[in-house]
């Protein structure tokens, strides 16, 4: 699953929020309970891994010029959350990078 969410804010803004907030991703998965790890190979792309619930999600963020992509590895069993999972990615990634 692919979600870009357009941006208008500088690369280095946009990495600084996500390096602060980023451990604020597991509050987002229903019941608040998983265990969020994040990794910076480079400067454009955290990987990232979310385990919830006896279940493991892998996934990535990558920033671009006008956008950042959050691109998430959803297993068979859990497609169909799907829309609920693009939907809060969306909502909690445009408050994330909004102009202040």
């Amino acid at each position: 699953m692919r979600v870009p969410i357009p941006h208008d804010l500088e690369k280095e803004e946009v990495r600084r929020r996500l390096r602060e907030h980023s451990h604020e991703i597991g509050q987002f998965v229903p019941g608040g309970l998983a265990d969020v790890t994040t990794h910076w190979p480079n400067e454009d792309r955290m990987d990232l891994s979310v385990r919830a619930m006896g279940q493991g999600v892998d996934g990535c963020v990558l920033v671009e010029d006008g956008q950042v992509v959050f691109e998430v590895n959803l297993p068979p069993a859990l497609s169909f959350v799907e829309p609920m999972v693009a939907s809060a990615i969306r909502q909690q990634g445009q408050k994330l990078i909004a102009k202040k």
